[in-house]
């Protein structure tokens, strides 16, 4: 397990990450690793959590249009049986529309915290834990929240991303 820093680092991307929370009335445990975590597995390896309780931020393109899912470390998302779900196209976004989208970059990117709201759907799945954990602006950071709370805090829309969620 990755020790957590001694003393708190700063970094602007988890400032605005923490302000942002702040406004939305959230006051954060951000967690400081002294490693990277930016997959599902070393996120849940390092925090002693299952993987489904990480929720990892992806940005996709819907018709070009910069989207974010916040889906379960668990699975994946089904992006051609989602993209038919909300009537387009999904595709990956390229790390120039991640960073322009949310002010981060893959591998830290928050759920909150950008420039300007991103269009925001959180995995159904996430709802059967009592605790997540998000990234928190930069790959060494992540804090605890709730499903229910990260579709507040998102204006988020709940729904399956992959179909087998959504008949099950």
């Amino acid at each position: 397990m990755p020790a957590e820093q001694t003393s708190t680092p700063s970094h602007a991307a988890v400032d605005r990450v923490t302000e942002a929370l702040h406004a939305q009335g959230v006051t954060p445990e951000v967690v400081w690793f002294d490693d990277a975590v930016t997959t599902a597995q070393l996120a849940a390896d390092a925090l002693g959590v299952q993987v489904g309780q990480i929720a990892n931020s992806l940005v996709f393109t819907l018709d070009d249009e910069p989207i974010l899912v916040l889906t379960s470390g668990a699975h994946r998302v089904d992006t051609e049986w989602l993209g038919g779900e909300l009537g387009g196209v999904i595709g990956r976004a390229s790390k120039e529309v991640v960073k322009s989208a949310t002010g981060q970059v893959i591998g830290g990117v928050a759920p909150v915290g950008h420039p300007s709201p991103v269009r925001t759907f959180v995995d159904t799945d996430l709802a059967q834990y009592d605790e997540v954990w998000a990234a928190a602006g930069h790959a060494k950071t992540v804090f605890p929240t709730t499903f229910d709370e990260l579709v507040r805090i998102t204006g988020g829309t709940p729904r399956a991303v992959e179909p087998n969620a959504a008949t099950a």
